[in-house]
C-alpha cells in the first residue's frame, strides 16, 4: 500500500515538473519571437559548402567570407566551384580564405579523400552546410530508374556521408555546426513528385533523429544542427516567368542573397528548426492537424501551378 502511495506521489511530481518544463518553454519560446538570441561570431570558422558552384551555394559562401570565416567550395562542377571561391575570397577583406575543391558528394570514397585532402591542407572543417541542387523527377511511375536513384543520392545519402566523414572530428572537439536545407516538401507531399517528397522527408527526420543523438550524448559538446525548410518552390529569379502563382504573396521568387543571410542568421543564432518566411512553418504545423479534407482542400486552393520539371 506505501509502495503505491509513493509511486503515485512520484508519478504526481513528474506530471507537475512536466507541465512546468512545457509552460516555461512556451513562454521562452514566445520571448523569443521578440527577442531572438545574440548572434555568434563565424569569424575563424571553417565552413564547408557543398553545392557553391552557383545560386545559393555561392551566397553561402561569399556571406560566410565576409563574416570572416574560411570558406571551403566543393561541387562537382569545377569551373563554377572556382569562380565562387575567387569571388568570395576577393571580398572576404582579408579575414577568411576560400577554396575550391571538385567533389562529387554522392560518392563515399570521393568525399572521405577530399576531406583528408581538405584537412591536410586547410584545417578541420567545424561548419558544413549542404544545399546541393535536387534534381526533381515527375511521375514516379514514368521516370527511369537512374533519375529516382540520383534523387535519392544527392538528397539523401550525400548527407550520411558528409555526416560520417566531419561529424566525429566536430564531437571530438565538441565544437560545430550543421546545417540541413529541405524545402516544403519535407513537411507535405507534392503531387507528381514522389521521388523528391521522399527525399526531403527523409532529410526532415534525419534532422530531428541527429538532434535527439546529439542532445543525448554528452560527448558531443556544443555541435548544434539547423534544419532549414525553404517555402518559396524557386530561389531563383531568372526562372520566376515559368511560374504561375495562384497567390503570389503565398508562394512566390525568393532571391539567393536573401535566403543565404536568412539561413546564416538562422545558424548564427542556434535555432533548431526554421522557415523561409519564418511565419509559414508555424502555419504548416498548424495546418497538419487539421482533417484530410481540409487540407485537400487549402492545397486546391494554393495549387501554385509551378513546373519543377
Amino acid at each position: 500500500m506505501l509502495l503505491r502511495v509513493y509511486s503515485l506521489l512520484v508519478l504526481m511530481y513528474d506530471v507537475m515538473a512536466l507541465f512546468f518544463l512545457v509552460v516555461t518553454a512556451g513562454m521562452e519560446a514566445f520571448y523569443h519571437l521578440f527577442f531572438p538570441p545574440h548572434q555568434k561570431s563565424v569569424a575563424g570558422e571553417i565552413v564547408l559548402i557543398a553545392g557553391a558552384g552557383r545560386g545559393l551555394g555561392r551566397e553561402l559562401a561569399i556571406q560566410f567570407s565576409m563574416l570572416g570565416a574560411t570558406v571551403v567550395c566543393w561541387d562537382i562542377r569545377a569551373d563554377s566551384n572556382e569562380e565562387t571561391a575567387i569571388k568570395a575570397d576577393s571580398l572576404g577583406y582579408g579575414v577568411g580564405k576560400a577554396y575550391a575543391y571538385t567533389c562529387d558528394i554522392t560518392d563515399r570514397e570521393q568525399v572521405m579523400k577530399t576531406a583528408e585532402r581538405m584537412k591536410r591542407e586547410v584545417g578541420a572543417v567545424t561548419v558544413v552546410v549542404n544545399c546541393c541542387n535536387l534534381p526533381s523527377p515527375r511521375v514516379l511511375t514514368e521516370r527511369p530508374v537512374p533519375e529516382v536513384r540520383k534523387t535519392m543520392d544527392v538528397g539523401v545519402l550525400s548527407h550520411l556521408w558528409i555526416l560520417q566523414t566531419f561529424l566525429p572530428s566536430m564531437q571530438e572537439k565538441k565544437h560545430g555546426h550543421i546545417v540541413m536545407l529541405t524545402s516544403v516538401a519535407g513537411l507535405t507531399g507534392i503531387r507528381d513528385l514522389v521521388p523528391l517528397s521522399a527525399a526531403q522527408f527523409a532529410v526532415q527526420g534525419l534532422a530531428e533523429s541527429l538532434n535527439e543523438e546529439l542532445r543525448s550524448y554528452k560527448p558531443s559538446g556544443d555541435v548544434r544542427l539547423t534544419l532549414v525548410h525553404i517555402y518559396p518552390f524557386i530561389v531563383n529569379k531568372e526562372m520566376a516567368a515559368y511560374a504561375q502563382l495562384r497567390i503570389p504573396s503565398y508562394f512566390g521568387t525568393i532571391d539567393p542573397t536573401t535566403v543565404a543571410r536568412k539561413i546564416i542568421d538562422a545558424m548564427r543564432r542556434d535555432y533548431v528548426e526554421v522557415s523561409i518566411p519564418s511565419y509559414l512553418l508555424y502555419i504548416g504545423k498548424v495546418v497538419s492537424l487539421l482533417p484530410r479534407k481540409a487540407i485537400y482542400a487549402m492545397r486546391e486552393l494554393l495549387d501554385t501551378g509551378v513546373d519543377f520539371g
